[in-house]
């Protein structure tokens, strides 16, 4: 079986759940992908000027493997206005065309990483191919106007005419289970090479720096890690990644900055950490959120402190995890996990039992 698969970021981005899903699909059946990039969904945004210069920036991934076919249709960013599948259908022809060429090399998964007016010209075009949507964010809460309104019509027809759904996070599950009969959950996962090249973190007790790497956006609670700091005074709280959302205040002078890096640089620097941070507003966006984070940090044997929010609300309790409920809770939850220890053994078995390759194994996606 070949895949087509359509997804919600460009190939040249850093290796996440899309680059790991074709991956998974080609190890285990040795078929050819074709690989659809992303073209613009909504109307643009001022700030898509800062995220291309911030991605330009950032270390790609590498250059498609001889079994993929990388297609990049592009479009013009106006998908929410009535007939624009019309004026880009134009310059969709060929790709359109090559994807049907694909197709006819034989039994083909049409896997829609992203809602999209292409997803639909390729799901009435691609009748007998089977198909799925991965839902793997609340896509639509991304959006604000009439972007987001025409971006949850798409999203609703694609869910309805798919044969599967895979949700990423419980969220998302029960609210697609309303619509579709066959909806499965898929969490995210880690990638295990990438983990056990680093090894996991030395647990000494002397070097207290409570950290976070990834992206810094919206979703970001400032409020929370400055109270982290002022709690935490004489340790380091290390942020790593791009800042698309400055904070509004002066940050204590413990809060240290750092720039983005590769996925191998960014765990590697992991293991300089004493807890991993997660620290997300409680919101509509981050209600269906799953961090690939949280999987790192414990495959790498780190306590992790998170603010209670998405798929993390239902990890209260779990060892080595913190939930903060609120801003007073972050004293007693930073001691708890300073003094957490953690076992190699679990923290192996964790690693295996989370990979990308057993998430996508349990999935039952392929006959």
């Amino acid at each position: 079986m070949r895949l087509v698969y359509l997804s919600p970021v460009p190939w040249e981005s850093f290796a996440q759940r899309p680059h790991k899903f074709v991956e998974w699909f080609h190890g285990r059946t040795g078929e050819p992908v074709l690989w659809v990039d992303p073209y613009p969904t909504r109307f643009p945004h001022w700030r898509d000027l800062q995220r291309s210069r911030q991605s330009a920036s950032a270390s790609p991934h590498a250059s498609p493997p001889t079994w993929l076919v990388l297609l990049k249709p592009g479009g013009l960013p106006i998908e929410p206005i009535p007939g624009s599948g019309w004026i880009n259908g134009l310059r969709w022809r060929s790709h359109v065309h090559a994807i049907a060429n694909f197709v006819e090399g034989g039994k083909t998964l049409l896997a829609i990483g992203k809602p999209s007016l292409f997803a639909l010209k390729l799901l009435n075009r691609l009748r007998d191919c089977s198909s799925l949507y991965d839902a793997m964010d609340d896509f639509p809460a991304f959006y604000a106007g009439l972007s987001r309104i025409t971006l949850m019509q798409r999203e609703c027809e694609i869910a309805q005419r798919v044969d599967i759904i895979l949700a990423s996070s419980s969220k998302l599950k029960s609210r697609w289970a309303n619509i579709h009969k066959d909806v499965r959950l898929v969490h995210n996962a880690l990638d295990l090479s990438a983990v056990q090249a680093v090894g996991p973190a030395p647990m000494t007790l002397d070097k207290k720096v409570f950290g976070y790497v990834g992206t810094i956006a919206s979703w970001f609670d400032w409020d929370w890690v400055c109270a982290l700091a002022e709690a935490r005074p004489e340790d380091e709280v290390r942020l790593i990644g791009p800042i698309f959302d400055s904070p509004t205040r002066k940050l204590p002078g413990n809060i240290n900055l750092l720039p983005a890096c590769d996925h191998a640089v960014a765990l590697k620097t992991m293991t300089e950490f004493r807890v991993g941070l997660i620290p997300f507003k409680k919101n509509a966006l981050t209600a269906s959120v799953d961090p690939i984070k949280y999987y790192e940090y414990r495959a790498l044997g780190l306590p992790v402190i998170s603010t209670d929010f998405g798929e993390m609300s239902l990890r209260a309790g779990e060892r080595g995890v913190f939930i903060a409920q609120s801003v007073g809770d972050i004293p007693a939850m930073a001691d708890s996990a300073i003094q957490f220890i953690g076992d190699a053994g679990d923290t192996s078995v964790f690693a295996i039992q989370n990979s990308w390759e057993a998430r996508f194994d349990a999935a039952k996606i392929l006959p």
